[in-house]
C-alpha cells in the first residue's frame, strides 16, 4: 500500500456451532463490517454507525490493536492510518461481530504491513485471537466451514455449496458470550461426550449430502451448549415450534446467542420472515445470504 493508496477490507458476519458443531462449525453470512483506510500522520477510526461511534479513535480501538499486534509478530511496525469503520453486523447478537473485527485487524496489518499471509496464517493468527475457528473461519474463508483447534495448530475445511436459504431472528437485548459461556457445565460424562459428538458428526453428513429432515433433528438435538442456554433465550422453544410450523427444517442459536437461526430449502425464506415477524414483532426477522468469498481487500480509486 503505497502513500496515495486507499483501500477497502470487507469482513462477512458468521454464525457459529449450527447446533451441535460447538466450536467448530461456522457459515459466512452477507452482513459486513467494512473498513475504508488511507494513510495518515496517525491512528484515527471514525463511523457513521451508531453502534461504533462510542469505541476508541486511536491505537486503542480493538481492531487496530489487533493489527499493531499481528504486525509485531512479523517485526513490522505499521504506519499510521485514517480508518472509516461501518457495520451491519448487530454487536453481541451471535453474528459474529468480534470474529469480523478481528478478521479485520489481521486483513489490515497484512495489507498495510505488507505481511503477505496466507489465508491459513490468517486463520490462525485469528484462532489464537479468539479462541476457536468457527466464526473467523467463516469470515475468512467463506461458506460453511469445519475446523479444529488444538496444540496452537488449526485445521480447517471449507464448502462453498450449501443450496438452503437462511432466515436469522435478531432480538433488541445483547447477550455477552462470557455471560453465555458462564451456564456451561465445567465437564461432561463420557456418555454425553458420545452423544454430542455423534450428532455433530451426522449434521455434517447431513447437511452435505442435503438430508435436511435430518440435518433439521441434529441441529436440535444439540448436547454441548442449547440445553443450557436456552434459559438465556426468550421463547426459544416458541420460536423453534413457530420456525418448523412455518418452513425452517431445523433452528439453532446462532453463536452464543441471543439471534436464533433457521435453515430453510430454497423458496421457503420469504414465508418463513413473515410468520417470525407476525409472531415475535419485538424481534427483527431477515434473509440472509451465505457469503461464499470471505474477507476481501478492495484497492480503491481517489
Amino acid at each position: 500500500m503505497t502513500l496515495h493508496d486507499r483501500i477497502m477490507i470487507k469482513v462477512p458476519a458468521s454464525t457459529a456451532n449450527l447446533g451441535p458443531g460447538f466450536d467448530s462449525m461456522g457459515l459466512a453470512l452477507d452482513l459486513y463490517l467494512t473498513l475504508e483506510i488511507e494513510k495518515s500522520k496517525e491512528w484515527h477510526c471514525y463511523s457513521n454507525c451508531e453502534e461504533l461511534k462510542d469505541f476508541p479513535t486511536g491505537p486503542g480501538n480493538f481492531i487496530v490493536n489487533v493489527a499493531l499486534q499481528t504486525a509485531a509478530q512479523h517485526g513490522v511496525e505499521l504506519p499510521p492510518c485514517k480508518i472509516k469503520v461501518e457495520s451491519d453486523i448487530p454487536l453481541a447478537r451471535g453474528l459474529g461481530s468480534s470474529a469480523s473485527a478481528i478478521v479485520a485487524g489481521i486483513e489490515l496489518a497484512d495489507a498495510v504491513g505488507g505481511l503477505n499471509l496466507t489465508k491459513q496464517d490468517k486463520l490462525l493468527h485469528a484462532t489464537e485471537w479468539e479462541g476457536h475457528p468457527d466464526n473467523v473461519g467463516a469470515s475468512i474463508y467463506g461458506g460453511f466451514v469445519i475446523g479444529c483447534y488444538k496444540d496452537n495448530e488449526v485445521d480447517m475445511l471449507s464448502f462453498t455449496n450449501l443450496p438452503i436459504e437462511v432466515v436469522v431472528l435478531i432480538p433488541q437485548e445483547i447477550l455477552l458470550t462470557k455471560a453465555s459461556r458462564n451456564v456451561l457445565p465445567e465437564t461432561y460424562t463420557r456418555q454425553e461426550a458420545i452423544e454430542a459428538s455423534s450428532t455433530a458428526n451426522l449434521l455434517v453428513g447431513a447437511l452435505l449430502t442435503q438430508n435436511w429432515e435430518l440435518a433439521g433433528k441434529m441441529m436440535e438435538s444439540d448436547r454441548f451448549h442449547q440445553p443450557y442456554r436456552k434459559s438465556l433465550i426468550h421463547d426459544y422453544d416458541k420460536i423453534e415450534q413457530t420456525a418448523k410450523a412455518n418452513g425452517a427444517f431445523g433452528t439453532a442459536l446462532s453463536g452464543a446467542g441471543p439471534t436464533m437461526i433457521c435453515f430453510t430449502e430454497k423458496g421457503r425464506a420469504e414465508g418463513l420472515v413473515k410468520a417470525l415477524e407476525a409472531g415475535f414483532p419485538e424481534m427483527t426477522a431477515k434473509k440472509l445470504l451465505i457469503d461464499y468469498i470471505g474477507s476481501s481487500v478492495i484497492e480503491l480509486v481517489k
